[in-house]
């Protein structure tokens, strides 16, 4: 009692620390970067720490957008604090969406990069940053639109930039589907997802993992769509005939997934593929079969913008 209340003081009040309990991964340290405004990764990613601290052993530091006054806010595009804490991580989880980070947070994030340490990239992490084209910043080449670096962080980093919804956002979920074999998709199976196909072309150096078929409606049991749409090169194509990928390896220390969302974590099975892909990145043998089971209640908020719960502070989440 006395070792855990030492522990939660210790914390700073913007983030949100969870230790490892004993086991073969205790002492890997994991960084979760959530800040998106549209798909609750704020709800999402503590959850997915939990997971990993309290079924795995990893502990898990986990940074938000956070205003003036302290509170979590993912429409806080410019303010990620405890960056620092990425300097000792052994893997990286993040979950962001048209950041402008300043140079004093950015270089932490930069410096990891650099480093080519393990970086787990969800949904929107495509586009995961936005300076503007006056931008004095001296990591303005990984806002998604740089000319300097060609499509930013997204496509140099991660193989893709962001393109388009390739489903009808809202209105067509997703079934991703194995399309190879691999250890990170151990004990995974079909993963369903309320949020839609991206139109996602990663370059020939990626190693697809798994693509998702477009469904033609909001349910889980719902056949593929069968319509036909036009790629952003222009050529038309059955919407599941390639699907897209929506798992992808772009390096040795690289995966990408395009779902993500809150709401898509309650399938076990995108659960096991992030927390495969941690114990694959740091060198640990990857389960057969990972205990991927929710810790605490775990009722995440329908994606959507302006959506996320107000008046929430890390503190609030120990």
């Amino acid at each position: 009692m006395f070792a855990l209340l030492a522990t939660l003081l210790l914390q700073s009040d913007d983030r949100l620390v969870i230790n490892g309990v004993d086991g073969p991964d205790k002492g890997k340290h994991v960084v979760l970067l959530a800040g998106d405004e549209e798909y609750r990764s704020e709800e999402g990613l503590p959850q997915l720490a939990k997971i990993l601290a309290k079924r795995h052993g990893f502990t898990c530091t986990v940074l938000f957008s956070i205003d003036k006054q302290g509170f979590i806010d993912p429409k806080t595009q410019d303010n990620q604090p405890g960056l620092d804490a990425i300097a000792k991580a052994d893997a990286c989880i993040m979950l962001l969406r048209f950041r402008q980070w300043p140079d004093e947070q950015m270089r932490h994030f930069d410096a990891y990069v650099k480093a080519g340490k393990p970086i787990i990239a969800l949904r929107t992490s495509t586009h995961a940053f936005a300076f503007p084209p006056d931008s004095k910043s001296a990591y303005r080449r990984y806002g998604w639109q740089s000319n300097e670096w060609s499509g930013g962080f997204g496509e140099q980093v991660l193989g893709e930039n962001w393109i388009s919804h390739w489903g009808d956002h809202g209105r067509e979920a997703t079934r991703a589907v194995s399309v190879a074999r691999h250890a990170i998709l151990n004990g995974v199976g079909e993963i369903f997802g309320d949020s839609d196909v991206y139109e996602a072309h990663p370059p020939s150096d990626a190693e697809i993992l798994m693509r998702g078929l477009v469904l033609s409606g909001m349910g889980r049991l719902d056949p593929p769509a069968s319509r036909r749409k036009a790629t952003e090169k222009g050529k038309e194509q059955p919407v599941n005939d390639p699907a897209m990928p929506v798992v992808w390896l772009r390096s040795p220390k690289t995966m990408v997934c395009t779902m993500g969302a809150a709401t898509d974590l309650l399938d076990e099975s995108l659960r096991r593929l992030i927390v495969n892909a941690v114990y694959w990145y740091v060198g640990l043998k990857v389960p057969d079969r990972a205990d991927v089971s929710l810790v605490g209640d775990y009722n995440p908020s329908k994606f959507g913008f302006d959506a996320f719960k107000k008046g929430v502070r890390p503190t609030d989440l120990r």
